[in-house]
């Protein structure tokens, strides 16, 4: 007899080293708050939508492009997302897989971001900038729990992740997922972004 592991759920971590992230999070945390002031259109959209936080997700989704400290993080991500898809062996059959958006998050206490998914995408993620103590965890939801039917729910059907700044996160942009009320009275800053099949 054999047990086998099929279809596994496989996500990648990475931590930056700490004096690289520390320089780069301080740029990237300046900018993300100017970027929060000159955004008019996204600040209106997250005071009816996003409580007590601010992301550029509609409006400014091309940083890397606006900036030389988001460009400098996609690189490093570019590289991150490439062994990535190395260990899932994907590898599209024509074409290149490229971040097609990067936005910044800047949670307040209690902001929230319930489940959801990014549909047309491949690979999402999220690198983390700021995160105060209590500022929360990444959450991510089995993918088979909607298909569990008569079976008992043994096991915790939910994974976190508890990030540092200087933390990276990718994920299969399939992958339900939440980031948990922020507890602190600090601001929490990520960076989320995704890669699309290019032709």
């Amino acid at each position: 007899m054999s047990l086998k592991s099929l279809f596994p759920t496989q996500i990648w971590t990475t931590q930056l080293p700490a004096a690289k992230a520390s320089q780069l999070n301080s740029q990237l945390s300046k900018e993300a708050y100017a970027f929060r002031e000159l955004d008019r259109a996204g600040k209106q959209w997250s005071k009816s939508n996003y409580d007590a936080g601010y992301t550029s997700y509609g409006t400014i989704t091309d940083l890397p492009y606006r900036s030389p400290s988001f460009a400098g993080l996609k690189k490093v991500i570019d590289g991150e997302v490439k062994k990535y898809l190395k260990a899932l062996r994907i590898a599209p059959p024509s074409g290149k897989i490229e971040m097609s958006t990067c936005w910044v998050n800047i949670m307040g206490r209690h902001c929230h971001h319930s489940f959801h998914l990014h549909p047309l995408s491949v690979i999402s993620g999220t690198y983390y900038v700021q995160v105060p103590k209590g500022a929360g965890s990444f959450k991510i939801e089995d993918p088979r729990l909607g298909l569990f039917m008569g079976r008992p729910c043994q096991d915790n059907p939910f994974w976190s992740f508890q990030p540092k700044p200087g933390a990276l996160l990718l994920f299969e942009s399939w992958l339900r997922h939440e980031v948990p009320a922020n507890q602190s009275d600090q601001d929490r800053i990520s960076v989320s972004f995704n890669y699309d099949w290019v032709r």
